[in-house]
């Protein structure tokens, strides 16, 4: 039984709708779906605030039954600037939700499919030779993967998953590319002696310092993050370098919920070497709101601030430049923190999202501060031909 497949245009309104509230009808009921906020959603199809539709294209569909019902949506896009990076050209498939319909899960991931294979050479320079997902159109910091494990509430930027979705998925062909991983800890419990040692080593160096942001510098260490992030990060299989005018973009994004003691940034002799961007987890807030950030949900966002209903944190990004891994600059950098933290701040809860399997030395970290796994979500990989392009797994870093 084939479904009815209609691309949601920008300009329409009713099929927007439907596709932002089919997962509040799929997770009625569910203690652990957190709907996002609708314009978070939103923003990744506004071509005036995504600047990845400067380097790519996004197209998004919704899957109606013969009765108009919507069972499912999806998207599907590509960067450009990340081909040279990767041995098979990959694009991306995004936002997916379904009913338990193989049929269905088979119709949307085919439209993603088709749609990558006719980027043909004169618009995208490269054949598209797999498809990834589900991934976002944009940063890693936000909706990707799939939920693996974790029968808890999804953080910000986060999904939280039905558990047949694996199922539907892998019975297309997609495999698991890498997984990524959630670490939690309890705030005010110690570091290892171990680890608290070689953070005092470090810390007692006088070549090495660490600060929090300074909001009225803010400029400057928009261009430390920058500058640590590319360093850090570039040379991961899917992350493209980030632009002066993207790191603004991203403090200005986080700008509002901004704890300067929350951000921390390591120097080795003045110079910038690492950082580590921390967040209340909003979505402690945002569970109140119903997708909405109108008038009267900034109001009910202000309320439950003003009664302190949010006691976890997340760390939303950590990075150490190749020169300083290994040394202790990050366990330094988190006692650092610590100090603050524990003494001044309400959070009781910490998960750092996400790390992924092909990066063991950022994996050694979380086992160096004492955290333990929470969720665990997976990023798949399609082959378009697998004959042609071979599967590879994905290389540590």
């Amino acid at each position: 039984m084939a479904y009815q497949l209609i691309q949601v245009l920008p300009t329409d309104k009713r099929l927007i709708k439907a596709f932002l509230e089919l997962p509040v009808r799929l997770y009625a009921g569910n203690p652990y779906w957190i709907r996002p906020l609708d314009k978070d959603i939103e923003e990744v199809f506004d071509l005036k605030k995504n600047k990845t539709f400067r380097h790519g294209d996004c197209i998004r569909w919704v899957l109606q039954d013969k009765k108009g019902l919507v069972i499912g949506r999806v998207a599907a896009f590509y960067d450009k600037r990340l081909f040279a990076k990767d041995h098979q050209p990959t694009g991306g498939m995004g936002f997916f939700e379904c009913i338990n319909d193989q049929t269905a899960a088979n119709q949307l991931l085919d439209a993603c499919k088709a749609w990558l294979q006719s980027r043909d050479m004169a618009e995208t320079g490269v054949p598209i030779l797999a498809m990834d997902g589900p991934v976002n159109f944009g940063g890693r910091d936000r909706w990707w993967g799939l939920l693996l494990d974790g029968e808890l509430p999804p953080n910000f930027g986060m999904f939280y998953h039905h558990a047949y979705y694996q199922d539907l998925l892998s019975s297309y062909g997609m495999r698991i590319y890498f997984k990524q991983f959630t670490f939690g800890r309890q705030v005010a419990a110690p570091m290892s002696p171990v680890v608290w040692e070689k953070a005092q080593r470090i810390r007692q160096n006088p070549d090495y310092t660490f600060r929090m942001l300074d909001l009225k510098r803010l400029e400057d260490f928009t261009e430390y993050f920058r500058t640590i992030y590319n360093a850090a990060w570039v040379k991961h299989s899917g992350v493209g370098e980030m632009t002066t005018l993207q790191a603004k973009a991203t403090m200005k994004a986080l700008k509002p919920v901004l704890e300067p003691s929350l951000l921390w940034f390591g120097f080795y002799k003045g110079e910038p070497v690492s950082f580590f961007i921390m967040i209340p987890d909003l979505n402690q807030y945002f569970k109140y709101l119903d997708g909405k950030f109108d008038l009267w949900a900034k109001l009910k966002f202000l309320y439950h601030k003003w009664r302190g209903h949010c006691n976890k944190m997340i760390g939303v990004a950590f990075g150490v430049v190749p020169s300083q891994q290994g040394k202790g600059v990050e366990s330094a950098m988190v006692a650092a923190c610590a100090d603050v933290v524990q003494k001044t701040l309400p959070y009781r809860e910490f998960e750092m999202i996400w790390i992924g399997s092909f990066n063991p030395k950022m994996l050694k970290v979380a086992e160096n501060v004492q955290v333990e796994l929470t969720k665990t979500h997976a990023t798949f990989r399609h082959l378009f031909d697998p004959i042609a392009t071979p599967w590879k797994d994905c290389p540590n870093t």
